[in-house]
């Protein structure tokens, strides 16, 4: 379980313990697509503009677009420190945090940082070990990686092949991280149609994982349907190089949502993308593909359905879920576009590419989702900007306040507030302008989540970003110290 400490700061502090339990596959600027970009062609915003020095402006004005580079932000956001990727022709992916660490996946590795002080963090190693898209987790001593590439072998020299190939790898890899500067590759796990992301599921002696994968080729041999479950990998915490796959349960037996051209514009569910749990409750949410789904997981090796819904007018590809403090609602992200597509713009709209907020109503086997409304950022990007909804974390606020941090890729980072589910509104962000002007390239802000007081950014092209939120809607989360966030398995924040 990750354990939280809440703190009222005035001579000293008092802490009081309480328990508590992707980019694109080819440039879509419409429809669904898979979240896996080419590292091999990164566009504008790597290589020598990954150093230039950004002009930082104030709040945007409506309608208004920041210049290339620039960096805007609101009144109430700050960025208090920056640090270049390690790698500058890497895209950066997912965070996990454990004590005084950030641990920053990319695609041909990852990167530890201290982050003890916030204004200066600094590197402690990087571990070079590709296979896209590298979605990372964290608990002990213990680090996981998923790959979702493939790759000629399980090792950290591998080199990327066809996936007709019969020697294809992909799946998760496992590190010891005790000596942070130098973190062992200790074990692998081969998984169906390998592991484009994960989500870490405590159990007593036990960790589990439960492996989301999915093709939008199905020529893939381990992808072809039906691929309509999800892996669940077993970690015993004392004999982690015992870790197995012991079950594959099955989540659309009647194959999901068959996408276009029944459904036009949608995906065709051949899987899950994310899934967020949160073990206090024994719940999780799955966003797959074409479908959302609600289920129980009291028996951590048996998930079981609830509820699921679909929205076949205006969610393409669903991305990933974030429940809010009560567990009466769940925030859906729509990754149109694959997270390559310029959708952030005038001519997409606001209800597309955007969140879907949904209640969750009844009770035992009896819950349902209910839709309440979409949030979009209210800025409009240029034509030249990656941007679409994507991975965020709620903000520890309390007191029925519902506000979450959300990445958009090149429409930054965006800090909401969803406490009346049918009215949604944003009360801070931060951006950069366009990385080109001329044509459009991956950047942007990858993950947005808050921890122990601060906003990490990881930007695919600009590296690791602090941002500190002043805002008395969130002065309450200052409070709160964590000591383990992995986002996708949601700590109990009451």
């Amino acid at each position: 379980m990750t354990s939280l400490h809440t703190r009222r700061v005035r001579n000293r502090r008092v802490g009081v313990a309480v328990a508590a339990a992707g980019l694109l596959t080819t440039l879509l600027t419409a429809g669904p697509a898979a979240a896996t970009p080419d590292p091999g062609d990164l566009g504008p915003g790597h290589g020598n503009q990954q150093n230039a020095g950004p002009v930082e402006g104030g709040e945007l004005a409506p309608g208004d677009i920041p210049g290339q580079d620039e960096i805007v932000h609101s009144r109430n956001i700050k960025v208090v420190a920056n640090i270049p990727s390690s790698d500058p022709t890497a895209v950066n992916s997912d965070l996990a945090f454990q004590g005084r660490y950030a641990y920053a996946g990319n695609y041909n590795g990852f990167t530890i940082y201290d982050i003890a002080n916030p204004k200066a963090p600094k590197t402690v190693s990087h571990v070079l070990c590709p296979g896209g898209q590298n979605d990372i987790s964290v608990y002990g001593d213990l680090l996981f990686l998923s790959t979702d590439s493939s790759r000629s072998d399980d090792s950290c020299s591998s080199v990327s092949q066809p996936a007709t190939e019969k020697s294809s790898w992909e799946g998760i890899k496992i590190f010891d991280i005790k000596d942070k500067k130098n973190p062992k590759y200790i074990k692998s796990v081969e998984t169906a149609c390998g592991s484009h992301t994960h989500t870490l599921v405590p159990d007593g002696r036990d960790i589990y994982l439960y492996v989301a994968s999915y093709s939008p080729n199905e020529a893939f041999p381990d992808c072809k349907p039906p691929h309509d479950g999800i892996s669940v990998v077993k970690v015993p915490k004392k004999a982690p190089t015992n870790a197995a796959v012991v079950a594959f349960p099955i989540l659309f037996p009647d194959g999901g949502n068959p996408g276009g051209p029944t459904n036009p514009g949608v995906s065709k569910t051949t899987g899950c993308h994310d899934i967020t749990v949160l073990p206090s409750r024994k719940l999780a949410a799955g966003a797959c593909m074409g479908d959302g789904i609600l289920f129980d997981i009291s028996r951590p090796e048996q998930p079981r359905v609830i509820d699921r819904v679909q929205d076949n007018v205006n969610f393409a590809f669903w991305h990933s879920a974030t429940f809010n403090e009560r567990a009466d609602k769940v925030v859906f992200t729509d990754e149109l576009g694959g997270g390559g597509g310029a959708t952030c713009n005038e001519a997409t709209g606001p209800h597309r590419g955007a969140d879907g907020i949904y209640d969750i109503t009844g009770r035992g086997d009896q819950r349902k989702l209910a839709f309440r409304s979409y949030f979009k950022i209210p800025r409009h990007q240029a034509d030249t900007e990656n941007c679409v909804a994507h991975n965020g974390s709620l903000i520890p606020v309390g007191g029925g306040r519902d506000i979450m941090v959300q990445a958009w890729y090149q429409g930054g980072v965006s800090v909401w507030e969803f406490t009346d589910s049918a009215r949604p509104r944003e009360i801070a962000y931060f951006e950069r302008g366009p990385l080109s002007t001329d044509r459009i390239g991956l950047g942007g802000s990858w993950s947005a989540y808050y921890y122990n007081g601060h906003i990490y950014s990881n930007d695919i092209a600009k590296g690791l970003d602090v941002l500190r939120l002043d805002d008395w809607r969130t002065e309450s989360a200052k409070w709160v110290w964590m000591d383990r966030l992995n986002v996708q398995s949601q700590p109990d924040y009451r």
